[in-house]
């Protein structure tokens, strides 16, 4: 008969992979490889939930010495995020339009933080099914896997991070040439020599227009690495033929994300520009930041 400690461990590993491949099926878009970089990071929270799960066992058992593991993790995890940075900086040159340092540098936290998340499910998952009082093993095991998905789901909600289309209204808006200058709107964008190459952009050319919701929400749509991570997305989305490039209203707060697209298609780019995370190194809180809101 398998003894019932080793199932509370292997459900809890169970648990907490799952929880690993959901969130990376929710940011397949961030990923910069598949399927390999999918085999690496669900291996890397197999590890993870593996550690998490067999932690309060070795508490209960008095092994100490096993718990200097989740120490070892911990610095595996910062050696994934620090493996991620340098890939995709490496792949920035492949890039026709790069996604930039900030950008970068969020998605690689993202990843070393969910291994932690994959960690914790699992710790979660063992330790209901090892602690609970319930006669009945079905129950008990239902229970454990109950409350495992619970705090997947709290954690998963919690550490999801906002998007530009929660703090901004994006909306497609007109390219017009006065002379050889191009603007969108009332934004000027750039100036445009050859008569054939302004047709070409009056022509192949679309555009949007992000608006913040709030007047707080200016500094973080300000904020260069995410206009370039904008930028970066739509051209990813759509596909590049000539010319992307962002530019802010100084006066309105406003700011437009203009390109070129292989794809002509206004009601995606705003649907990509509206997905675009909101980096952590452009967010502002307002409670912090009240001081400088009117």
């Amino acid at each position: 008969m398998v003894d019932a400690l080793f199932l509370n461990i292997v459900l809890g590993i169970a648990m907490g992979t799952l929880a690993r491949v959901l969130l990376l099926r929710q940011d397949y878009r961030q990923y910069p490889s598949y399927p390999n970089g999918f085999l690496i990071q669900t291996w890397t929270g197999f590890i993870a939930s593996a550690l998490g799960a067999v932690a309060l066992p070795a508490l209960l058992t008095r092994n100490f010495i096993a718990v200097t593991f989740l120490a070892m993790a911990m610095q595996q995890f910062r050696g994934i995020r620090q493996m991620e940075r340098t890939s995709l900086q490496d792949l920035e040159m492949t890039e026709f339009v790069p996604r930039g340092a900030a950008y970068i540098d969020g998605i690689a936290k993202t990843f070393e933080s969910r291994n932690y998340l994959a960690m914790l499910v699992g710790l979660i998952t063992t330790s209901t099914a090892q602690l609970t009082r319930i006669p009945n093993d079905s129950v008990r095991m239902a229970a454990a896997l109950a409350l495992g998905f619970s705090t997947f789901l709290v954690l998963a909600f919690v550490s999801r991070g906002k998007v530009v289309g929660d703090i901004a209204s994006v909306s497609p808006v007109q390219i017009r040439f006065e002379g050889s200058d191009l603007y969108a709107g009332d934004i000027w964008l750039m100036n445009v020599g050859p008569a054939k190459a302004r047709d070409f952009i009056e022509r192949e050319g679309i555009a949007v227009l992000v608006t913040p919701k709030r007047p707080e929400y200016e500094v973080a749509i300000a904020n260069f690495g995410q206009r370039q991570a904008m930028a970066a997305e739509a051209a990813r989305a759509l596909g590049l033929r000539r010319y992307v490039t962002t530019r802010r209203d100084f006066e309105k707060g406003t700011v437009v994300v203009f390109l070129v697209p292989v794809k002509k298609d206004p009601d995606a780019l705003v649907k990509a520009v509206e997905l675009v995370p909101l980096l952590e190194s452009s967010k502002k809180e307002s409670s912090v930041m009240k001081v400088f809101v009117r």
